[in-house]
């Protein structure tokens, strides 16, 4: 298939001018395939007749092609490109009647039939360019049009859309035109959902799910909707521009490639936010600021659009950015950023220290495929934080006026960085033209060293080592220790606001116990401690008072890890001090997730694995039985499901299954028994009868994806080159059965069993990738890996494979990570 370029996209805008697509999908032509026909009414600018471009369309089959009323020749199709040659100037129509397919990969029209009970659902995903996949399209960001779409679908579904639709009859749909929006934008959901409708503000806002998920969703709808109606309001209030569109429908889809997707008036989710087991306020708070992420985009991204995929940050970055803040403001959940600092951070500056990483605002993105790549940890996590920078050095007040300039500017248009920044501009004396270069334009991050100078009268002075080349204004804490106790807690004596780079001393009075640079997480930086104040907190991290300055000193320390500066025993060492104390959710779970998947999988040589996992065993055990008292199910909940993951022996955890309860609590739902499943799995506690007997209980799809997941993991030669060949030889397996297989594939424990696997995955991994595309390619390079086999052989086979083995680019990207960071595990070890 060929991929749009940057130049491609500029040529064709200048030419063209699209103004209306009438679409007409017909749903009802069977299980393969679904009948488009597409009409695109745009004009060719005077200057530019007589020239040549192009439509995008993949289909099964091309029936017929007009323009202008004269027919086109379908096998003048190359790939997914469709050539108009001789443009004139003027006026021009053009009809395209195709028959596409259904994805089972979650690109274009998805097709799934649940499990539970036959039904069948559909759903687009078009971003970045899947439009093509479903209707002709001249398929860029930067050529905005309305448009009108109708459907014809089975008998007793509902239809959804951009716009209000309604039902004609006989299974026939329209949706309400659409403002001026871009291809990517296009949605669609059909199927029998289950629907909740309200109204605010005048609008209808409406939550849809499968109907197996009615009663999940029927328990948090007063949740989701207390949520959307919050953020809704706040943006009204951070916001001059009011809601662009006609209505506000959120469908929670099975198969999702991505957390949600920001469709105008239809966002789209992936259904494990319809939670079918418990889950803790952690989990809920993510949630809700996915609900505001996604709401953001209405704004940032879908009433002002990127012009190309280079400034895909102008729409991730600001979504991020204002997920998290408006959340904190306007919903229960008001501390978000911890969150965001101890997990959703950690995903920028792992991204920020590969080979693969990029500006957040590239200077230049080629092409699709290679944008198609940047939506990752730099555009989202890092650009997230550079905005909370920008928010410190401007001044709200200045940000927001900068925001509305923009939105004013460019509506329903299309802008790039350069706009903003002048947008910006307008509204400040500093200069974000330069704040833009330091931040927007540089790759890697900075990272800030405090050395601690005596003076006279026991006095003291702070200068900032300073590895980078950015700006910062930080705040830095000095924290006392508290000699009312047994001085296990520290106590915050003040916040100093300090710009770095900083020329001379700053006096700190007398020395602290810890300073602490960052303390309140405003910057992008990596921090580190002097002497004494590593000392602190070795003694005393759980007794800082603010959940956000514990989560900046645990980042420090996981920093330190993976850089080679604290060795991977200390770290778990310190969990096991710490952790017992904690009273933040995310906290305790992002540490628990570090110690784990790092540390004890990847970190620690294979002969100190049992030792490591003894040690979190011993920490869960603890949190465990210091939340008893049932006044926390949420810390108890995390610490189950660690226990679970971590443990080493099937006693304990078999007989949690067979008793279908943990003592004490809580009930062993569908997650926490294929959870414990999966563990025995590892273990050889089960085998394939009890695998089927736990589908039996649990036919959902997540029951599918359980049972997939623990056969995969059976320590047993067929059933490992079952999953293989499932993975690997066959198409059958929809994107969230091949994940569910991978994530069961490769496990520590079987390291020898698995051996051989190691250099045929480069092989299979390339074949597959070409075969099914780049949403499987993720899912191969992500979670099809082989990240226990942490050794120079599994390296050498994979840089031999980047060098020879031609993989595409979304599997080449997902493979240089991966590579990047066996290699930190290898320098890690050796450390």
């Amino acid at each position: 298939m060929s991929v749009l370029t940057r130049d491609e996209a500029q040529t064709r805008a200048q030419l063209l001018d699209v103004h209306r697509y009438t679409i007409e999908l017909d749903l009802t032509t069977g299980d393969e395939t679904f009948d488009s026909r597409t009409v695109i009414r745009f004009t060719t600018r005077e200057d530019q007749a007589d020239t040549d471009t192009f439509v995008e369309i993949k289909p099964a089959e091309l029936r017929s092609v007009t323009l202008d009323g004269q027919p086109l020749d379908p096998e003048t199709l190359d790939e997914n490109r469709l050539p108009l040659k001789n443009l004139t100037a003027g006026e021009h129509e053009l009809r395209v009647e195709a028959a596409m397919r259904y994805s089972r990969t979650g690109e274009g029209m998805h097709r799934f039939t649940d499990p539970v009970d036959g039904e069948t659902y559909l759903y687009t995903q078009l971003c970045m360019d899947d439009a093509q996949r479903v209707f002709a399209a001249f398929d860029q960001p930067d050529l905005k049009a309305v448009f009108e779409v109708s459907v014809k679908a089975p008998g007793g579904w509902t239809v959804l859309a951009n716009g209000i639709t309604e039902h004609l009859g006989d299974g026939r749909w329209q949706a309400a035109p659409t403002p001026l929006i871009s291809t990517y934008l296009v949605a669609l959901a059909a199927g029998p959902w289950h629907s909740v409708r309200t109204e605010h503000r005048g609008l209808p806002f409406g939550l849809h799910c499968r109907r197996s998920l009615a009663p999940y969703l029927d328990t948090d709808t007063d949740e989701l909707f207390e949520v959307t109606r919050a953020c809704f309001d706040r943006y009204h209030e951070k916001f001059d521009e009011p809601y662009p569109f006609d209505s506000y429908d959120q469908a929670f889809v099975p198969e999702f490639n991505a957390g949600a997707m920001e469709n105008p008036g239809l966002v789209t989710f992936r259904d494990e936010f319809v939670y079918r087991s418990a889950v803790t306020d952690t989990e809920r708070q993510t949630r809700a600021m996915v609900i505001s992420h996604e709401m953001a985009h209405m704004w940032f991204g879908d009433l002002v659009t990127l012009r190309w995929w280079d400034d895909i940050w102008l729409n991730e970055s600001f979504a991020e950015y204002m997920g998290y803040q408006i959340c904190a403001e306007a919903t229960r959940f008001n501390d978000t950023w911890t969150d965001f600092g101890i997990a959703r951070k950690a995903w920028g500056y792992d991204a920020d220290q590969r080979p693969s990483t990029h500006p957040v605002a590239p200077e230049a993105v080629d092409d699709t495929a290679t944008a198609q790549l940047n939506f990752d940890g730099i555009s989202y996590a890092k650009g997230a934080s550079a905005l909370r920078q920008l928010v410190a050095w401007l001044g709200e007040k200045d940000f927001l006026a900068g925001i509305n300039t923009h939105f004013a500017r460019h509506k329903f248009a299309n802008a790039t960085l350069a706009d903003f920044i002048d947008s910006l501009s307008a509204a400040t004396e500093r200069d974000p033209h330069a704040w833009a270069d330091s931040w927007l334009r540089t790759t890697g991050v900075d990272t800030l060293t405090p050395s601690v100078t005596p003076g006279e009268n026991g006095t003291c002075t702070l200068t900032v080592d300073h590895a980078g080349s950015r700006p910062h204004r930080i705040a830095v804490g000095l924290y006392d220790q508290d000699l009312g106790d047994d001085g296990g807690h520290l106590t915050l004596r003040e916040r100093l606001d300090l710009d770095i780079p900083h020329t001379t001393p700053q006096p700190i009075g007398k020395r602290p116990a810890l300073l602490l640079l960052n303390d309140g997480d405003l910057t992008y930086a990596k921090v580190r401690f002097d002497p004494e104040s590593f000392e602190s907190v070795r003694d005393s991290l759980a007794g800082l008072p603010e959940p956000l300055t514990r989560a900046v000193v645990w980042n420090a320390l996981r920093d330190s890890v993976r850089d080679g500066e604290l060795a991977a025993a200390s770290y778990l060492q310190a969990a096991r001090t710490h952790l017992p104390r904690e009273t933040d959710l995310a906290i305790v779970q992002g540490v628990l997730a570090f110690a784990t998947a790092q540390v004890a999988d990847r970190y620690l040589p294979p002969e100190e694995r049992p030792a490591a996992l003894a040690t979190l065993t011993a920490l869960c055990r603890d949190l465990i039985r210091r939340t008893e008292d049932g006044d926390s199910p949420g810390l108890r909940l995390i610490a189950v499901r660690h226990f679970i993951d971590v443990a080493a022996h099937p006693d304990t955890i078999a007989a949690w299954l067979a008793d279908g309860t943990v003592p004490g609590g809580p009930e062993l739902d569908p997650e926490l028994r294929w959870r414990v499943l999966g563990r025995l799995a590892v273990l050889g506690a089960v085998d394939e009868a009890a695998i089927a007997a736990e589908l039996e209980r649990d036919p959902s799809a997540t029951g599918q994806e359980g049972a997939a997941r623990c056969r995969a993991a059976l320590p047993d030669p067929e059933a490992k080159a079952k999953a293989w060949d499932a993975m690997f030889a066959g198409d059958d397996l929809s994107n969230y059965l091949f994940t569910a297989t991978a994530h069961g594939f490769w496990q520590p424990e079987q390291a020898d069993l698995v051996r051989s696997y190691v250099p045929r995955y480069y092989e299979d991994a390339v074949a597959v990738a070409a075969r099914r595309g780049p949403a499987i390619a993720d899912a191969a390079g992500r979670y099809a890996f082989p990240v226990y086999a942490v050794d120079a052989d599994t390296l050498r086979l994979g840089e031999e494979c980047l060098r020879d083995g031609e993989p595409i680019p979304a599997l080449r990207r997902k493979l240089i990570d991966q590579l990047d960071d066996l290699a930190r595990a290898l320098r890690v070890r050796e450390g």
